[in-house]
């Protein structure tokens, strides 16, 4: 009888990666490793005999690279898929691609002799896979070392941390009131083809937008500029003390928390260094925090889809400030986590589907 653990195949030609990745998600009580494979040939082997709940795949790989293998899953039998890459120039463009052909989350390849990373890491990766298992997937068109003899230490687990780490909230007195409208968002899980979407449907003289997308350091720039490349706004990977005003979009770094921040009738934001909150970096409720205190009732917070909680909460203290607030619905959600802890929480005026956030946003500006 098969037990209830999520099962899963690491794909990677690292014997060293696949022994680490095999450790870090065994350490998970909800996870069971299915087994390994050094090429996707292999890996195609494996899920004849079994399929996985999820697939952690590397992105080169001999005899077949992950994207061509990725790309025949998601075209002919679905299953979800972390990309698991080194964080370079070149590979973060084709981890970008794989997004677009329907990986469920990408993670950068943790640093297998840094403590604290791997403990992150170990944070990071259970959690991608837990998120990819829930995802809703569609079939997509397809267009033309030695192994250490030791196992790693057993790693603890650091306390789920809330935005208070980073930004103390605001008292109704600390908040400013402005006139300039500004927006911010979040995401995770599925929020990328989101966020296309979003901002495709939006015209140039929008207010300065702010987002943090569930997503590594490397990865986050080639995400922007790809962005900036099929909207109408200027969109660019947030350095601090970037100023946010009408048509720009920021888009907060991989490993860095953003903050909105004002001075005089100016926003701008903070990229700041920090624990993770509720298990990420970026948080977005250190986002809505942040937007909650300068700019209250002159926001607007929207929750996209992820799973987990991070950003419910944030969404409330924006709604408790006077600002308007907007959650996915379930239907067009990716993996209803984020937007329905929101909405459970009473956080969100609206509720609305993601094709109609935007009309909604022209209409009400």
């Amino acid at each position: 009888m098969r037990n209830n653990k999520l099962r899963v195949l690491v794909v990677d030609d690292s014997a060293v990666v696949r022994q680490s990745l095999s450790s870090i998600l065994g350490s998970d009580p909800d996870i069971e490793v299915m087994g390994t494979a050094a090429d996707p040939i292999i890996a195609v082997k494996k899920i004849m005999k079994e399929v996985p709940d999820v697939i952690t795949l590397d992105i080169e790989m001999p005899r077949m690279d992950g994207l061509t293998f990725l790309r025949k899953i998601m075209s002919q039998h679905p299953i979800p898929v972390v990309i698991i890459s080194s964080l370079t120039t070149e590979g973060t463009e084709t981890a970008m691609k794989a997004l677009e052909y329907g990986a469920s989350e990408i993670i950068g390849k943790p640093a297998m002799n840094a403590a604290k990373f791997i403990n992150e890491s170990k944070i990071m990766i259970c959690d991608a896979v837990k998120a990819a298992s829930q995802a809703k997937l569609s079939r997509k068109k397809i267009v033309n070392k030695v192994i250490p003899s030791t196992p790693p230490p057993k790693l603890e687990v650091k306390p789920k941390y809330s935005a208070d780490v980073i930004l103390q909230r605001a008292s109704a007195s600390d908040r400013i009131t402005l006139t300039e409208k500004v927006i911010v968002l979040g995401a995770s899980t599925g929020g990328t083809e989101a966020i296309r979407t979003f901002l495709r449907n939006l015209p140039p003289k929008m207010p300065g937008i702010a987002i943090v997308q569930h997503m590594p350091e490397g990865f986050t720039k080639s995400f922007a500029n790809s962005l900036n490349n099929i909207c109408d706004l200027e969109v660019k990977e947030a350095e601090n003390g970037d100023k946010l005003y009408q048509g720009r979009v920021l888009i907060a770094a991989g490993n860095y928390h953003m903050l909105l921040k004002r001075v005089g009738k100016e926003y701008f934001v903070e990229v700041k260094e920090g624990p993770l909150v509720n298990r990420h970096r970026p948080s977005v409720d250190v986002l809505f925090r942040s937007a909650s205190r300068y700019a209250g009732k002159n926001a607007i917070g929207i929750l996209l889809t992820g799973m987990g909680n991070d950003g419910a909460k944030g969404l409330l203290e924006l709604k408790e400030s006077g600002a308007n607030t907007i959650a996915q619905d379930e239907q067009s959600s990716v993996v209803y986590g984020m937007p329905k802890e929101a909405a459970k929480l009473g956080a969100a005026n609206h509720i609305l589907s993601l094709d109609q956030i935007a009309p909604y946003l022209i209409k009400s500006l």
